[in-house]
């Protein structure tokens, strides 16, 4: 269940489907939240010889979260969106990020690639999904689509951008 964010720092959790995992993020510091964004600073969970570190936006009402992965010398590798859905438990002061499986890379060059749609058909064969959260999935995909080829990412990559300069 969808609750008010709290003034502490809540607990964030990244739940996947397949496989399926729960994952704290023990190591992620929020840098910034409110009622409808969630920035984070992150060391990668399982560093490979190109990803280092990042930063990633929570938009909480659009389901789906932009991160910007960077070598280890702050250089951009790329523009990472994760279709998602979350809850929110009020007593643990917990969010789980639950990945919907579809996801957008946004290279510097502004070449765009959809990703991990056999995951999703996957995930509707094993019936991991309802309907609705297919749709709702659809949905998100759709809206950050269109906002990428409106020429309008940057508007997303700015709610990084700002907080990255200024946290407060």
């Amino acid at each position: 269940m969808r609750g008010a964010i709290s003034c502490s720092s809540p607990i964030l959790y990244r739940r996947r489907l397949i496989p399926d995992e729960c994952v704290r993020l023990e190591d992620d510091e929020i840098i910034y939240m409110d009622n409808e964004i969630i920035v984070t600073k992150w060391k990668a969970l399982h560093p490979k010889p190109r990803l280092d570190h990042g930063y990633s936006c929570y938009f909480l009402k659009r389901n789906f979260k932009v991160s910007k992965f960077l070598f280890n010398d702050d250089s951009l590798i790329y523009w990472y969106c994760d279709i998602i859905d979350y809850t929110y438990d009020n007593e643990g002061d917990e969010y789980i990020f639950r990945d919907l499986l579809a996801d957008v890379i946004v290279f510097p060059d502004g070449f765009v690639k959809v990703v991990d749609l056999d995951e999703f058909e996957e995930a509707l064969d094993k019936e991991l999904l309802t309907g609705e959260e297919v749709r709702k999935a659809l949905r998100a995909l759709n809206s950050l689509l269109c906002i990428i080829y409106d020429g309008r990412f940057n508007e997303l990559q700015d709610e990084i951008e700002k907080r990255i300069q200024s946290p407060d």
